[in-house]
């Protein structure tokens, strides 16, 4: 049992909905140790393919709680230091999930809950949505969501919000490169599913390994060492029980077994 969280199974996809409506979702202590708790507890459960981080309400997630950030400015160094290490280890925990994950965003999601956006592998946005690294209007910088936000939009594009604090429209997040799909409201939970669809079509493993290929390639050259570890990451998943059943499932023309009806 959450607090702060609710958590809704439908087959292999687990939804997890933040659950501090009059908020906003923003984060405080409790959410943080609790999207840190069901994070791992989704990952360690083979029956979960998708994991979807959504907020009950009018809003996404508008960041950091007003007052867990009016006791940080109260607390040492070393409190504060341990708070934002807790912070950086739930969107770490986040974006390195073994399993696809998808944002849906509608409303606000500013500051952390544009970190939550960015951390996921996909982002579906309604077109209300509206986006902001807010962080600089507190006299604070959005340090520990920078590795995802900027991993979405770009050094140059956070060049400008980091400093700016702008807000983003959902038609601008699209065009960053934040958001992978913008619809209207109510065709949200459509979109959503149709994502869903196709990611339940992949390989559990094969899905596992291609974020794990990302983290090692983005942003290295083409150097000798790059060309031989993609040639050893494929070499070794083609020998895995996985591929030969897709591949024996393709000349089939059959479902492969991880495919449910």
């Amino acid at each position: 049992m959450y607090e702060t969280l609710e958590i809704a199974r439908d087959g292999a996809v687990a939804t997890i909905w933040m659950n501090r409506p009059d908020v906003h979702n923003a984060f405080n202590e409790a959410l943080i140790a609790e999207l840190t708790a069901a994070c791992r507890q989704l990952d360690a459960d083979d029956a979960v393919r998708v994991v979807v981080l959504a907020g009950r309400g009018r809003s996404f997630s508008a960041g950091a709680d007003l007052n867990w950030m009016r006791r940080a400015a109260d607390a040492s160094v070393d409190a504060n230091l341990a708070d934002a290490r807790r912070l950086a280890g739930m969107l770490r925990t986040l974006a390195e999930l073994g399993k696809p994950t998808i944002a849906r965003v509608h409303g606000a999601a500013l500051g952390g809950g544009m970190g939550l956006a960015s951390a996921c592998d996909i982002c579906i946005a309604a077109t209300g949505a509206v986006f902001a690294t807010s962080e600089v209007k507190f006299g604070i910088i959005p340090s520990a969501i920078s590795p995802y936000v900027i991993r979405a939009i770009g050094a140059r594009q956070a060049t400008r919000y980091f400093q700016t604090a702008e807000r983003i429209s959902a038609a601008r997040a699209g065009e960053l490169g934040l958001a992978h799909e913008v619809v209207a409201p109510e065709a949200l939970d459509g979109k959503v599913q149709e994502v869903v669809a196709a990611l339940l079509q992949g390989g559990p493993q094969a899905q596992a390994a291609a974020k794990d290929l990302i983290r090692a390639v983005a942003n290295q050259p083409v150097s000798d060492a790059v060309v031989e570890d993609t040639a050893r990451r494929i070499a070794t998943l083609r020998a895995t029980p996985e591929a030969q059943e897709g591949l024996a499932a393709f000349l089939d023309k059959r479902p492969a077994s991880w495919v449910k009806d």
